[in-house]
């Protein structure tokens, strides 16, 4: 993975600062050449001195065995002005990364089961790899742009599809993330400011979840710093080359995760604007042409979806007339700002089970079962353990760096980095905070590049100006209000390690004061100081992250750290532990993949979903599901079915198309998953996708291409504000025309054999 980063020179002399004079020559470059006008001297990533060989420029034909030793040595020692402790260290860090996320994988078996079984689908159809189906037969793709999958898809065709290969890919994109963070910092800061930036990153304990999990967030995460790591290569000379990667990255996030990616568009945008070195007219050009080549890179496979016919390929998930664009606009879009999400159990769109009364905040109140929406939200105790630790510091160090570099010249680099970065975190944030729709706590990963890059930035600006009472004071108070954030954090998990809190609390105070004297120590002395001192702050997210890698997690709403009172970690509404059959309501399963018996109503932030009548066949149909040995699971985990049921599926599959049918995308998933055959999933992942058609799936069962429907589901009523009620429709078909019999305490329906014949063994 680290072959793929950009090489690393000394970075360019910094512009003098009249107001004041740092302590060490440590302060990040902020040098404003042009592409014309580069200081004599002074090696740029783009015009290297003659006869200086790196990595990315060497001539064809006249490397020799000198110059692969040459390459080598940089590779081991890095560049010439870095400390020796330097790339050790950044090595240390990625391995350490690399086992953090990738020891025990399976034990979160097939982890998010909507997208696993996408993940099966595309190991054994190419067409289903391009789509995003969720079966190989190609009925219904997932709620999201396919790009994700692709990486997971292509090592479970190579090797087979199990939990390892799947995950495996997902934990060397959490290392790339890493270490491309780290060199994005360090082109502009010194190797201490891109170290802690990488160390956030890794340690975050949402990071930990998500790169060790199949959502789309860890592919997104690093396009976004691959995006934001061209914004600054463009930075250095202008270069308009580097501004088309940038948008190309951008539209690539696109197909990872839809709209999510624009969230950091307006900070590439204002920043180019700002500090690009070329005129305001052209720096406008390139802007566009950023914007084409990010329109080019998501849109050819928008417009391949959207030309394709509706006949032959599968229908699009989460969408309510079959478009690519209605996703993206509507369910993707802007339901998730305003929470009208046509097809939604908590936007504005769906109904509660069976077409009952809607719940808690449908129609956008405040964000209803998905937590309570307004500027603290970040802070609560669903986000907070997730990915607050260094948030208070960070807007703290970002707001310290834009007051250093107010008065700089126009293309200060050091400025820019800070605009860069905190228009990252503050618009990304704020738009988390507010939005009505459907929101997850894990969708805060998207937060840890930034926090990172500021916390490494802002420490090392401050630590670079100790000698002036207000920058260490600052610095000094920044320690010892994230050490009281950690100990408030820590406290909602009191029975988790109670001493972690009060060590963490006592041992960042100590180190805050000691850092306040480091203005009158010597260097020897000062620089552990700040070692501890930052090795303090990060304890704490730290110690949750190893506590979120040793844990399994699966299911649809997936959370960080341990059990908590009040919403994330898996304790009550907080959901997403627990081994394969998770259980979203909270909670660890046992051995085995079981689930324990829960309402089944317990959604993130505690609320809850009132209980409205199951789909015909039987049961109340609750979100979680039900905590049988069956495990038939529900709308937001898979379903875990015995052997029995297991056997009667794989019975004769070769003649069907789809062994079975089910209503919602996770609940046949796990039922795929188990078989390796495919599972037709009506109504997508909610239910409510008007696909197929009651008359569609009539022709299906009379041209003998599925086999079973599996009855007593959870969702899919439907019938308000736009949503189908089709899946309600069939299944009240089915019930009146086909033969049923139990399995795992579940109905199910053969859909060969008419009500009035009597069932076979």
């Amino acid at each position: 993975m680290t072959s793929t980063l950009p090489a690393e020179g000394p970075p360019p002399p910094k512009t003098p600062d009249p107001a004041e004079t740092p302590a060490t020559t440590e302060t990040p470059a902020t040098t404003t050449e042009t592409p014309d006008t580069v200081a004599a001297g002074t090696e740029t990533p783009d015009t290297v001195a003659a006869g200086t060989e790196t990595p990315d420029t060497v001539a064809a034909g006249t490397e020799t065995p000198a110059g692969t030793r040459s390459w080598a040595r940089r590779m081991l020692r890095g560049p010439d002005d870095d400390p020796a402790w330097a790339r050790p260290a950044l090595y240390v860090l990625l391995v350490a990364t690399a086992v953090l996320y990738i020891w025990d994988l399976r034990a979160s078996g097939w982890a998010n089961s909507f997208y696993a079984a996408a993940v099966q689908a595309g190991s054994e159809s190419w067409k289903a790899f391009f789509f995003g189906s969720s079966d190989a037969a190609n009925f219904i793709t997932v709620d999201k742009t396919p790009l994700s999958l692709w990486p997971m898809a292509l090592t479970a065709r190579v090797f087979g599809m199990n939990s390892w290969s799947m995950l495996v890919p997902q934990a060397l994109i959490g290392v790339a993330s890493v270490a491309l963070l780290y060199a994005t910092v360090r082109r502009w800061f010194p190797p201490a400011a891109a170290l802690l930036a990488g160390t956030v990153l890794a340690g975050t304990p949402v990071a930990a979840l998500m790169f060790r999990f199949n959502n789309p967030d860890a592919l997104l995460v690093l396009l976004m710093i691959a995006a934001c790591w061209a914004m600054v290569r463009a930075l250095e000379r202008g270069a308009t080359t580097w501004l088309l990667l940038c948008g190309a990255f951008m539209g690539l996030g696109y197909l990872a995760k839809m709209l999510q990616v624009l969230l950091i568009l307006p900070a590439l945008g204002l920043v180019y604007l700002i500090a690009g070195p070329p005129r305001l007219g052209r720096r406008f050009l390139q802007l566009l042409g950023a914007a084409g080549a990010m329109i080019v890179a998501a849109g050819w496979w928008i417009l391949a979806v959207e030309l394709w016919p509706e006949e032959s390929r599968p229908y699009i998930g989460g969408s309510q007339n079959n478009s690519i664009l209605e996703l993206t606009l509507g369910y993707n879009g802007l339901g998730r700002l305003n929470g009208n999400e046509t097809g939604s159990v908590g936007g504005g769109g769906t109904g509660a089970p069976g077409g009952g009364a809607a719940g808690p905040g449908g129609g956008g109140n405040g964000g209803g079962m998905w937590g309570e929406a307004g500027i603290l939200r970040m802070f609560d105790s669903a986000q907070g353990g997730q990915i607050a630790w260094l948030l208070p510091a960070a807007l703290v160090l970002m707001i310290a760096g834009l007051v250093v570099t107010a008065r700089r010249p126009r293309t200060d680099r050091t400025r820019a980095a800070f605009v860069l970065w905190g228009g990252w975190l503050v618009v990304t944030a704020l738009t988390f905070s507010f939005m009505q729709g459907i929101f997850h706590a894990y969708y805060t990963v998207a937060l840890a590049p930034a926090i990172g890059a500021l916390a490494g930035m802002g420490g090392s600006l401050l630590w670079s100006r100790r000698r002036s009472p207000w920058a260490i004071a600052l610095l000094a108070v920044t320690v010892a209000g994230t050490a009281v954030w950690a100990w408030v954090l820590l406290g909602r998990s009191a029975d988790w390690y109670p001493w972690l809190r009060w060590t963490v609390l006592a041992g960042g105070i100590t180190a805050a004061v000691a850092l306040a004297a480091t203005s009158r120590l010597a260097a020897r002395i000062a620089v552990p100081v700040g070692v501890v001192a930052a090795a303090i702050s990060l304890a704490a997210p730290a110690a949750y992250a190893v506590n979120t890698a040793g844990t399994p997690h699966t299911g649809s709403i997936p959370s960080a750290g341990p059990m908590t009172a009040g919403g994330f970690g898996g304790g009550p509404g907080g959901g997403g532990r627990g081994g394969r059959g998770g259980f979203p309501g909270g909670g660890q399963a046992p051995p085995g993949g079981t689930v324990p018996r829960n309402d089944g109503q317990t959604f993130p932030g505690g609320q809850t979903f009132p209980g409205g009548q199951g789909m015909p066949g039987g049961g109340q149909g609750l979100p979680g599901g039900r905590g049988s040995a069956g495990g038939m699971g529900g709308l937001l985990n898979g379903s875990a079915p015995s052997d029995e049921m297991v056997a009667l599926l794989e019975k004769d599959a070769e003649r069907y198309t789809w062994i079975a049918a089910a209503v919602g995308s996770n609940r046949a998933s796990g039922y795929q998953l188990a078989t390796g055959d495919p599972v037709m999933a009506i109504g997508g992942f909610n239910g409510t996708d008007p696909a197929p058609s009651l008359a569609r799936f009539q022709e299906y069962v009379e041209l003998g291409q599925i086999h079973y429907f599996i009855g007593d589901g959870g969702f899919g009523g439907g019938g308000r504000d736009g949503s189908s009620q089709v899946s309600a429709e069939i299944a009240t078909w089915v019930q009146a025309n086909f033969a049923s019999r139990t399995v795992d305490d579940t109905t199910i329906y053969d859909l060969t054999v008419p009500a009035s014949a009597p069932q076979g063994s």
